[in-house]
């Protein structure tokens, strides 16, 4: 066996000239904001690597150290430490204040009150639950503690800690979240770059699919041009039913432990994919690639075709029928565990895989003779999800593919393994409701990479809530259509009836149009350290209503969501969401419509049909899109680029392309656009600027269909290549306030958009035909709704009189009311002076 093959290439030890040590306790500045701190009976220290804290090697910093006789004080510019070296830390004998804002105090034994991490699983979860701890709070500070945690041996193993010790990372950022987070990657590991193929739409359901079925069901995707890049197969592709004969003795303690047999299985379902192999072979023809469920906690059982070189591998006698057990402490279980169960079907083309669900939190059971509460290895304590997780990610980037696992959070450090299962979502509004919040929430403790099963595993099925749960997946870090076994839980496109069907398919499409937006987001989340999902509050840490919005959230750096996560109004037909606008403008992604929160902060309450969702462009946003070819099912750089533009502030996007897999990048192997916007209100220029870097990873040249929505109708653009007038197809559309610029280019060449009007923003200046289309959607009384628009048009009185007006006018007709007010208050600062 390898004996380097289990081994992650960590950086454990700190610099020499940022470590303090006086008695029983060292002190290691590692930022000026975060210090490692531990105490040890016998004054020795550990320097090894543990299951959370891989990267310790922080650049020198300056700070100021103090020694009173037993007292110790560690100052930087951000914190000072003040502890006695010759006792145990108490709270009379450890402490730490922050000198900045918001100079809060920690003694030890304080648990700070952070703003919230994340949790293992989502299972069976409806209207929410407490999640664990995460890094980031209002009170500036926030604990790591690793004291529990086991080390990593020199054969990448772990190994238990030494008695008698503490060991716990402080984090004084203050309201620098992001700065929390990025050092947060920089200790523990820096998230990895997503091969391109995980930010499509993937398709799974827990059902049993024949092969046939399978693949008709691919088909059928393709012929109604509905992009899919991943393919899941659950538990189902395996035998599920073992022969009586085929079964090994189970102990009633292995029952009592959760082991459930059928669950774990390795051997293909011949009566339901005849022709796996063939099966793989039609996926990747069809551009998808293929994940397969796992069980592991059953270990391999007799039935199985790999049992005969498993037991062998384990000195096990095949005649015995003995199960060969899931023993992760063991590596030579662990090396045939991949060599034999795994790596042979990676060759016949399965490209990562599921766990699914790992029965239990330790293997005691592996050795059964131990009483219960004791442990014949002191490391059958460990979890056995983040062995496995991290054996995993080691795995199957053996041959250069980039890091890939889907499983649970096992963890602070999990953003390691990416990309986390949230486990099997109850369908209901409630559950809805949570997720935002969760995803969001889950920055905190830096984990980005959520999926979920959009459109719940089991619960309700009521249209409206799948379709705008698959909205939300749209802005979500992984779209993941899943569903269970009942076949009222049919989560197709073509199985939703009426007005829902083409938002479904509408939806689908925009993610997959979204892919330059999402693949660079990836890249800045790898290299600078940044969440696509972001809680308000990052942007807005000193700003209450940022931290009373918590399903609003940042996707990536130009958009913001405010989820629509209760059902439509009958009468009106419209969804209500209350959105936070942070001082400035704001656009509608899909209309241009101008939201301005001009001299403060302002919350309003947001209206969308069921074709509408509540996604807002900041000023001078950028979104680089694409527009797929027909049936194109890839995620890949695009020849056609489509580029929304918003108008309102200068503003630079640079658009990261790479080849989509391995581990070319990080040798100059990618290319990088910049997109920049010159802002003034009366005259502004977009520029595409030469794309720079390997331009072998791009096509050479290129159709850009640039979007510049939100801008004023009267709008005209002068377009240049490399300083050459063009003449340019231009026109521009009403119903989404957008002038389109269409231009081919090499993507060496430099393209220039000026703009000019007496003023290039929206004015709104369509608000009464929006006006009428809410009225035409809403179902009340015909003489009503001229009425209302009567009111609409009167231009000698205010907004609060004309809303007044109509609410007497439609006594039964709130939301409807209330919707019209929205277009009456859109940039309206009266709206914060009263309410309804």
């Amino acid at each position: 066996m390898d004996k380097e093959r289990f081994i992650w290439k960590t950086r454990p030890l700190a610099a020499a000239e940022n470590i303090v040590t006086c008695g029983n306790v060292r002190v290691t500045v590692l930022t000026d904001c975060l210090l490692r701190i531990e105490y040890s009976d016998t004054g020795v220290f550990e320097d090894r690597a543990s299951q959370t804290v891989f990267y310790r090697d922080f650049a020198p910093c300056t700070y100021k150290t103090t020694k009173n006789e037993a007292w110790l004080t560690v100052e930087t510019a951000a914190l000072q430490l003040c502890c006695r070296t010759d006792v145990p830390f108490s709270s009379d004998t450890l402490a730490v204040a922050l000198k900045t804002e918001p100079a809060s105090s920690w003694h030890y034994g304080d648990v700070p009150e952070t703003l919230g991490g994340t949790t293992k699983t989502l299972d069976s979860v409806n209207d929410g639950i407490p999640l664990g701890d995460g890094l980031c709070s209002r009170l500036g500070y926030a604990l790591l503690d690793d004291s529990s945690t086991m080390l990593l041996g020199e054969d990448g193993w772990v190994v238990p800690r030494p008695a008698g010790t503490v060991d716990f990372y402080f984090f004084g950022y203050g309201f620098d979240y992001r700065g929390c987070i990025a050092d947060y990657y920089r200790l523990t590991g820096i998230p990895p770059m997503l091969p391109a193929y995980a930010l499509g739409n993937w398709w799974s359901r827990y059902y049993a699919y024949t092969q046939d079925e399978y693949e008709a069901l691919i088909s059928r995707f393709e012929q109604e041009d509905i992009p899919f890049s991943v393919a899941v197969v659950d538990m189902d592709w395996h035998t599920v039913d073992i022969p009586e004969d085929k079964k090994p003795p189970c102990s009633d303690f292995e029952k009592q432990c959760g082991l459930r047999e059928g669950w774990t299985g390795y051997t293909w379902n011949e009566k339901l994919f005849p022709d796996y192999k063939g099966f793989l072979k039609f996926l990747h023809e069809h551009h998808e690639k293929v994940a397969l469920n796992l069980h592991p906690a059953g270990g391999v059982c007799p039935h199985e075709a790999q049992y005969p070189a498993m037991a062998k591998a384990m000195d096990i006698d095949p005649q015995t029928k003995e199960r060969v057990r899931c023993d992760i402490l063991s590596p030579r279980f662990m090396a045939s565990y991949f060599d034999i169960l795994h790596h042979p079907y990676e060759e016949d083309g399965v490209d990562f895989w599921w766990m699914d669900w790992q029965q239990g939190t330790d293997y005691r059971w592996v050795h059964e003779a131990n009483a219960p509460g004791e442990y014949a290895d002191e490391r059958e304590r460990l979890d056995p999800l983040w062995m496995l997780n991290h054996l995993h990610i080691l795995d199957i980037s053996r041959n250069g593919k980039r890091p890939m696992f889907f499983s649970r959070y096992s963890g602070p450090g999990s953003q390691r393994y990416p990309i986390g299962f949230s486990g099997d979502t109850v369908a209901s509004w409630d559950a809805l409701k949570f997720q935002p919040y969760f995803t969001a929430t889950a920055s905190n403790i830096g984990y980005g990479w959520w999926s979920h099963d959009i459109g719940g595993h089991a619960g309700y099925t009521d249209p409206e809530l799948i379709t705008r749960w698959i909205q939300l997946g749209v802005f979500s870090p992984i779209l993941r259509v899943h569903s269970g076994q009942s076949d009222f839980l049919c989560k197709e496109p073509w199985n939703f009836p009426g007005e829902y069907r083409p938002v479904v398919e509408r939806s689908l499409r925009l993610r997959y149009r979204l892919f330059p937006y999402l693949y660079t987001m990836n890249y800045r989340c790898h290299r600078k350290l940044m969440p696509l999902v972001e809680p308000m509050y990052y942007a807005y840490p000193k700003c209450d209503e940022a931290y009373r919005v918590p399903t609003q959230f940042m996707f990536g750096s130009e958009l913001m969501i405010a989820p629509v996560t209760a059902p439509r109004d009958r009468r009106s037909g419209l969804a209500e969401t209350e959105v936070w606008l942070p001082k400035g403008d704001w656009f509608d992604m899909a209309n241009g419509l101008h939201y301005a929160a001009a001299d403060t902060h302002r919350r309003i309450r947001n209206f969308r049909p069921i074709d509408g969702y509540p996604v807002f462009a900041k000023a001078g946003a950028i979104v680089p899109m694409m527009i797929r070819p027909p049936h194109e099912h890839r995620c890949m750089p695009a020849e056609h680029l489509e580029i929304l533009v918003f108008p309102g502030a200068d503003n630079a996007f640079t658009l990261y392309e790479d080849e989509g897999e391995g581990f070319a990048y990080e040798k100059g192997v990618f290319a990088e656009t910049l997109l920049t916007l010159d802002w003034q209100s009366q005259k502004s220029v977009f520029t595409v600027h030469p794309a720079k870097g390997d331009l072998s990873v791009i096509p050479q040249k290129r159709q850009y269909t640039i979007r510049l929505r939100g801008f004023h109708r009267n709008t005209a653009a002068a377009v240049t290549v490399n300083g050459v007038p063009q003449n340019a197809d231009t026109h521009y559309d009403k119903s989404t306030n957008t002038l389109t610029v269409e231009i081919a280019a090499a993507v060496t060449d430099e393209i220039c958009v000026e703009l000019t009007a007496a003023s290039l923003m929206h004015d709104n200046a369509d608000w009464r035909e929006r006006c009428e289309q809410i009225l035409l959607l809403a179902n009340t009384y015909v003489g009503d709704k001229h009425k209302a628009m009567e009111i609409l048009q009167h231009t000698d009185v205010t907004v609060h009189e004309q809303v007044m007006m109509l609410c007497a006018q439609l006594p039964s007709e709130y939301v409807t009311t209330l919707a019209l007010r929205e277009m009456l208050t859109l940039t309206e600062d009266e709206y914060e002076n009263w309410h309804m």
